[in-house]
């Protein structure tokens, strides 16, 4: 199917109507709704007129005011709470503490162990390989400490690694 003179003149007059691209396919023949879609792209047409509703041009302009900066701080945190009494139902304003205090327990009886200060390609099986400081620093480096067979990391490291899920529940 070619594009003639008349058939792009018939879409242009169809497509300012409001018709979609499918409803003009159907009404030309003979071509589908991404070539109708396709050509209005390549006439660069305006976008499709609203079939009988109001045009841009009618509606209001809705005022944008300066963007205010957030007041977050001045919010007081209280909650509504309704209560009855009698017949009549009573709204009073309660504080509420957001957060809960934790009490941790703190383990008095760890030892850090000593770095051994091992690069990458220094690391075997046997080794820790926790990483400590930042990968692109220069004094990135991994523990080094002996580690058991069973594991990557140093008896120190592993405990840090693999919390029981009882430990982190309780955590959160």
């Amino acid at each position: 199917m070619n594009w003639t003179d008349e058939r792009v003149e018939k879409l242009k007059k169809l497509w300012s109507e409001g018709l979609s691209a499918s409803q003009i396919a159907a009404q030309l023949g003979g071509v589908s709704r991404n070539a109708v879609i396709g050509k209005v792209h390549r006439l660069s047409l305006p976008g499709r007129a609203k079939a009988g509703g109001t045009t841009a041009a009618a509606r209001p302009k809705r005022a944008t005011s300066a963007p205010r900066a957030p007041n977050y701080a001045a919010r007081a945190v209280t909650r509504t709470v309704t209560r009855t009494a009698g017949a009549t139902v009573l709204k009073e304003e309660v504080a509420v503490d957001l957060v809960a205090e934790r009490e941790l327990s703190v383990d008095t009886n760890i030892i850090v162990p000593m770095s051994r200060r091992l690069e990458l390609t220094q690391l075997t099986e046997r080794t820790c390989k926790w990483p400590i400081g930042d990968p692109l620093k220069e004094e990135f480096h991994f523990c080094g400490n002996d580690s058991p067979e069973s594991s990557p990391y140093c008896s120190y490291h592993a405990r840090l690694a693999y919390q029981p899920s009882a430990e982190r529940r309780r955590m959160r």
